[in-house]
């Protein structure tokens, strides 16, 4: 049986890797946007290295399959209902993030899902090659299916990007088929096939296939050009000019950096990093951070990691709701989560971190053009200091999770306030010059 899609195209993400640094020196950098549903909280998973006994097995999100002797420490994000992380990082430096994709074949009803694959690929795959042949040995073995969303029937193919210092693999799949391209320049995956004629690996079966369902006829010298044989390129007019954004940062720089990266997953497009309306009669367009309005979802969580194969367990800058009205918190691999990173389910709740970040990007998008800038500004010294300082111990993450947590607490009063004001002068003042303000108490009592 296959999977129903009510919803043909859910919401996006984008996923890029970039390879910067001199000879001897190289490194990479991973990052990603997880768009999912709306209000579908997306908090922080760490899982300690661990020792499993001969013979045990792991629940993935539908289907029990046998355990790994040894599953290294993890740290990823995770939709609050779902076993598999939407991206992660382990221990050993080694990143993955996944793409919905869309092919010819259908979804089966039920399998592996994606998420599933991203995490089974970190616990046991301690370099990038390791973790491809993880994902594609489970794939081959198990299949892909099921649906993605809670409450929906709504399946999809998966690509991905493993990375590590070295090396990255993009992986794109249909059903148990797949095609894998492998890259020391840099990557970018969306919601569409960027692999051709250029694999380096494949499944074995994958043209006899394409010929038999009739998606390839080429003559039979021909190598097999993946996307031409798969793509349902229905999906590609609403994910291409992401996907440029992240081709054109990757082709047009020699050199990236991690704010770099946070600077590609807050884009706009041509309103730089704010969530702008477009202008009359312009088309809505999902940007790499995703709002609620021309989607059903929104960026949900960020993460950018430096891979620099130095022996260190890696930093993850992790950033909760979308990344523009946002701040990345660096998280060493292996330290223990401040409670308020690790919580959040189906409902909003205080002590979730997740939560308070989401209320905030709502409270932002009543009037993005002028409360953007004032979230930008007030997180910025904060992430400075970050950026510019040592990496965190566990103990020090937590009081970091308190200030952020206090701080967006009386961010939420400033931008309300702020929006307030904006609202009484546009009241006050048909022409749009400016209005005396008003005091606190007298916008909260006319609102």
């Amino acid at each position: 049986m296959t999977l129903a899609e009510p919803d043909r195209y859910p919401p996006s993400c984008d996923t890029m890797v970039a390879f910067t640094g001199p000879p001897g020196e190289r490194r990479a950098i991973f990052a990603k946007n997880s768009d999912r549903p709306g209000l579908e909280c997306q908090p922080l998973t760490h899982v300690p290295a661990a020792a499993h006994d001969p013979g045990s097995t792991v629940r993935c999100q539908y289907l029990t399959i046998p355990q790994a002797p040894r599953t290294l420490a993890v740290l990823g994000s995770r939709p609050w209902w779902l076993w598999g992380f939407e991206h992660g990082v382990n221990e050993a430096g080694v990143a993955i993030g996944n793409e919905a994709i869309y092919t010819h074949d259908p979804v089966p009803e039920t399998g592996l899902l994606g998420m599933d694959l991203v995490r089974l690929g970190l616990e046991r795959g301690a370099t990038a090659a390791e973790a491809k042949r993880v994902i594609t040995d489970l794939l081959e073995r198990h299949g892909q299916g099921g649906s993605g969303a809670y409450g929906a029937n709504r399946g999809y193919h998966n690509s991905f990007i493993v990375a590590d210092a070295t090396e990255a693999w993009v992986i794109e799949t249909s059903r148990r088929h797949w095609v894998a391209r492998r890259t020391t320049r840099g990557a970018v995956i969306a919601n569409l096939l960027t692999i051709e004629d250029d694999w380096d690996e494949c499944s074995d079966g994958l043209e006899e296939h394409a010929r038999e369902m009739g998606y390839w006829t080429a003559p039979a010298a021909t190598k097999l050009d993946f996307r031409a044989a798969y793509e349902d390129r229905e999906s590609r007019p609403w994910t291409e000019p992401r996907y440029g954004v992240g081709c054109r940062l990757l082709a047009d720089n020699d050199e990236f950096s991690v704010p770099g990266l946070m600077r590609y997953l807050r884009d706009h497009f041509a309103s730089g990093t704010v969530n702008a309306p477009p202008p009359d009669g312009a088309p809505l367009q999902r940007t790499v951070c995703l709002h609620p309005g021309i989607a059903q979802g929104s960026t949900a969580a960020s993460m950018v990691v430096e891979l620099t194969g130095d022996g260190l367990p890696p930093v993850a800058w992790a950033s909760m709701a979308t990344p523009c009205t946002g701040i990345f918190l660096p998280i060493t691999v292996g330290h223990p989560l401040p409670p308020a990173l690790e919580t959040g389910g189906e409902h909003p709740a205080h002590d979730s971190a997740w939560w308070a970040m989401r209320e905030l990007q709502y409270v932002t998008d009543r009037g993005p053009v002028l409360l953007t800038p004032m979230a930008q500004a007030a997180w910025a010294p904060i992430q400075q200091r970050l950026l510019a300082g040592p990496r965190l111990t566990a103990g020090e993450l937590a009081l970091l999770t308190a200030e952020v947590m206090e701080r967006r607490d009386r961010l939420i009063l400033e931008l309300t306030v702020a929006q307030l004001q904006h609202e009484h002068t546009l009241a006050a003042n048909g022409d749009g010059a400016s209005a005396p303000a008003v005091g606190i108490a007298g916008l909260l009592e006319s609102s």
